[in-house]
């Protein structure tokens, strides 16, 4: 965090709700690049499945070629997502419009995902009841592995750029892809790693049929696959759920903030303090400050704004509100 700036470097600083001051911290782009490379790979991926798929009489085929097609629909609602999440707050939304991401992210887990689950379940129950050997399994198994490496590049993408900005909140890859507030960049993710684990079984259900001759186990990788993205749907909707609803950043992130407080030689301690995810990584911040001296009341009031202002200039802080302690409440520890 920086330290505070003179009064003069902050004074021109206008963080009024109707400010022109774009909200986007600087790493928000990160994951629109990822969603675009995502949704490319996506598509090349369902159609040379698709294709496969129609070729081989597959199940297990069929139920990939409608999983990547799910994803490519599901970069659409995250791009959606990233665009409206990533507008200038205005005295409509003073708060910004961060939590259209988690919106627009709950529409693509529940919809595309769920609905590429119900239709790999279906094709595999029925593939299950009437069993058709698939035919080709030598292209089946060249497309699965171009798929394979296309997923495996968008996997490896998504992977270096959440690293990159899990290493700036001082937090590990695998805790912010699962609990940050980044839900495009997870959804892109989980996406990826889903689609490799269903190539995995797609194969093994295709060898096993090429093997025994039995189509079973075709179907059975089909309705597997199903089981996978129900499972990574659950997941999302409850991450987007939980952010919808309100979440407070982990300890780390509230003594950062804290101590980005603490560092104005204006503010003497913190009595309260309440932090809360408003969209990706920005949050809103509200705290109660012992200001240094006894100023008037109209000078308490401006030196109030001028912290906020200068609070609000760090990428994290969507919105400061500051008011003041009562004598007689304990300071916070952090």
């Amino acid at each position: 965090m920086r330290q505070e700036p003179s009064d003069k470097a902050r004074a021109p600083l206008d963080s009024s709700p109707d400010s022109d001051r774009d909200s986007s911290p600087p790493w928000a782009g990160e994951s629109s690049t990822t969603v675009v490379i995502a949704f490319i790979a996506n598509i090349l991926v369902a159609v040379v499945k698709t294709g496969a798929a129609l070729v081989t009489g597959s199940a297990s085929m069929l139920a990939e070629a409608a999983h990547s097609w799910a994803d490519a629909g599901n970069e659409v609602f995250l791009m959606i997502a990233d665009r409206r999440a990533n507008r200038k707050r205005d005295s409509n939304h003073p708060l910004g419009h961060g939590r259209e991401a988690y919106v627009w992210s709950l529409f693509a887990a529940f919809g595309v995902f769920t609905i590429g689950a119900v239709v790999a379940i279906v094709n595999g129950i029925h593939e299950l009841y009437a069993p058709e050997p698939a035919t080709r399994v030598r292209l089946a198994y060249v497309v699965l592995g171009i798929s394979f490496l296309l997923e495996g590049f968008s996997l490896v993408q998504s992977l270096v750029r959440a690293r990159g900005i899990a290493v700036t909140f001082q937090r590990t890859t695998l805790d912010y892809l699962l609990n940050g507030s980044n839900t495009t960049l997870r959804a892109v993710v989980a996406e990826d790693a889903a689609a490799l684990v269903g190539l995995l079984i797609a194969a093994t259900g295709i060898g096993l049929q090429a093997l025994t001759g039995n189509g079973a186990y075709d179907a059975v990788g089909s309705i597997l696959i199903g089981i996978l993205l129900a499972v990574v749907a659950i997941v999302l909707i409850d991450r987007n759920r939980r952010y919808l609803i309100g979440v407070s950043p982990p300890k780390a992130t509230r003594r950062r903030v804290a101590k980005q407080i603490l560092a104005s030689p204006e503010i003497e301690r913190i009595t309260y303090l309440h932090l809360e995810f408003v969209g990706p990584s920005r949050l809103f911040l509200v705290a109660a400050v012992d200001l240094v001296g006894d100023a008037p009341e109209g000078q308490v009031a401006r030196r109030l704004r001028s912290l906020e202002q200068w609070l609000e200039e760090e990428p994290l802080i969507q919105t400061a509100v500051l008011t003041l302690s009562v004598d007689d409440e304990p300071s916070l520890t952090f």
